[in-house]
């Protein structure tokens, strides 16, 4: 024991010399477009590779999920960032596209903090975004109208709030319609009576989070399946990705971002899960 310690030192040595030796050598320049409810992370794993990697260049946009999906099988970026699978994306060729999850985002149903209601069924979801439901005290809450804040056909959380939260049910075409999250977020913090859906990794005390089917979105009932508006966040390629493309995604994949950004942000890892979804 005592003649192989110096040996298992002198190879903690080198490893941690080829890993010295390994920061700042990527460069070049690549483009992730796509799902805002994943940008958030994408963006500050950007950020943190790029302090490592000076000569890289990671340029982060939103778009919503199907604009990131079109372009990076068009080749117009390097990543798409999609809240849904490639497969669910009519015009999409799945086959030519590499996936790789890199967390999962629970979203939430958010009203404007002076909403006197916490709680919403799917029937009564699907009521107010099918405009059927047009004020508050028809469930539960005070005399006011309803205002709803739709996403566009193109976003992946639309996508996933229509499968999970609405049953399939097609929502009916509002005045109001936005496609970032930050601006969802500051419609409905903003405007009385409002209603929307962010990811959770936008949901602060300027909107209020309801419970769906009497279940609230926290990470314990999502991982197990009690609440069922969530996605996983998709990296995709066009075929297998090389060069500085291939590096970050090992980036977003490693203990670094998994164990760190993603619980800070407010995403779940992928490893917490306990149940799963397929196309």
């Amino acid at each position: 024991m005592l003649r192989r310690l110096p040996l298992l030192l002198v190879v903690g040595l080198v490893a941690s010399l080829v890993l010295v030796g390994c920061s700042g050598t990527v460069s070049g320049t690549i483009v992730a477009s796509g799902s805002t409810a994943l940008q958030p992370l994408v963006q500050q794993a950007a950020d943190k590779f790029m302090a490592k990697n000076p000569k890289a260049r990671i340029t982060v946009n939103g778009g919503g999920s199907g604009t990131g999906l079109s372009q990076v099988a068009q080749g117009q970026v390097n990543i798409g960032m999609s809240d849904i699978f490639a497969e669910e994306k009519e015009g999409i060729d799945a086959s030519q596209l590499k996936d790789y999850k890199v967390a999962v985002v629970g979203f939430a149903i958010v009203v404007n903090p002076d909403v006197k209601v916490d709680n919403l069924t799917q029937e009564q979801v699907v009521g107010i975004f099918t405009g059927k439901i047009k004020n508050w005290s028809e469930v539960g809450g005070q005399d006011l109208p309803i205002v709803v804040i739709n996403r566009p056909k193109s976003s992946g959380t639309r996508a996933t709030f229509k499968k999970y939260a609405l049953g399939g049910v097609e929502e009916a075409e509002t005045a109001m319609t936005e496609d970032s999250s930050g601006q969802v977020k500051k419609i409905v913090s903003e405007t009385p009576g409002a209603i929307s859906y962010l990811a959770l990794s936008y949901v602060d005390n300027s909107v209020k989070a309801l419970k769906f089917d009497g279940n609230a979105p926290t990470v314990e009932n999502i991982t197990t399946g009690k609440y069922p508006i969530w996605s996983y966040e998709h990296l995709y390629t066009k075929g297998e990705p090389t060069g500085l493309t291939k590096a970050f995604i090992q980036y977003m994949l490693s203990q670094e971002v998994q164990n760190d950004l993603v619980t800070k942000l407010g995403y779940i890892p992928i490893t917490s899960m306990k149940v799963t979804r397929n196309p």
